[in-house]
C-alpha cells in the first residue's frame, strides 16, 4: 500500500473505483477487466493505483459485511431502490469507514458527497450524507467522540 499519497491521488482513486463498482453492478463482468478498462482508458500518474485495486476489489469481496453496516440507516428504500450511483458510492465509502482507518471519517464522507454531487441524482448528495453520518459513529466510535 502506498504510504501517505497526497489526497488528490486518493480522490482520483476513489473517483475511478466508484464508477468502476457501478459498472460492475450493472453488467457483472469480472472486476479484473473492469480495472484493465480503467487503467488502459485514464492517465494513472494522478492516480494512487493501489488503493483504487484495493477498493475495486475490496468492496465487492466484503459487500453483505457492508450493506449489513448501512442498510438499517436506508429505512425508506430496500436495497434494489437505491440508485445505482449512490449504492457504489454507499459501499466504497462504508468499505473505507470499515477497513481504511488510516483515513478520516469526516475525509470518507466529504469525498463521498463530493461523488454524489458529481455523478449522482438531484439531492442524491444529502441522502449519501444522511446514511454516512449514522454510519460513521457507529465504525468510527472512537474517532467521533474524540472529535466531538
Amino acid at each position: 500500500m502506498s504510504q501517505n499519497p497526497m489526497p488528490a491521488l486518493r480522490s482520483k482513486a476513489r473517483h475511478y473505483a466508484m464508477q468502476a463498482l457501478y459498472q460492475w453492478q450493472m453488467t457483472k463482468a469480472h472486476l479484473n477487466i473492469i480495472e484493465a478498462e480503467y487503467r488502459t482508458d485514464n492517465d494513472m500518474s494522478k492516480v494512487d493505483v493501489d488503493y483504487m485495486h484495493e477498493l475495486i476489489h475490496q468492496v465487492p469481496a466484503n459487500i453483505q459485511v457492508l450493506e449489513t453496516d448501512f442498510l438499517p440507516y436506508v429505512t425508506d428504500l430496500a436495497l434494489e431502490e437505491i440508485d445505482p450511483i449512490s449504492l457504489a458510492i454507499l459501499r466504497l465509502s462504508v468499505y473505507e469507514l470499515r477497513f481504511r482507518i488510516d483515513v478520516p471519517y469526516k475525509v470518507v464522507i466529504n469525498e463521498a458527497v463530493n461523488l454524489a454531487k458529481r455523478f449522482g441524482a438531484t439531492d442524491s448528495h444529502k441522502f449519501v450524507n444522511g446514511v454516512l453520518d449514522k454510519v460513521a459513529p457507529r465504525l468510527r466510535e472512537a474517532e467521533a467522540k474524540h472529535r466531538a
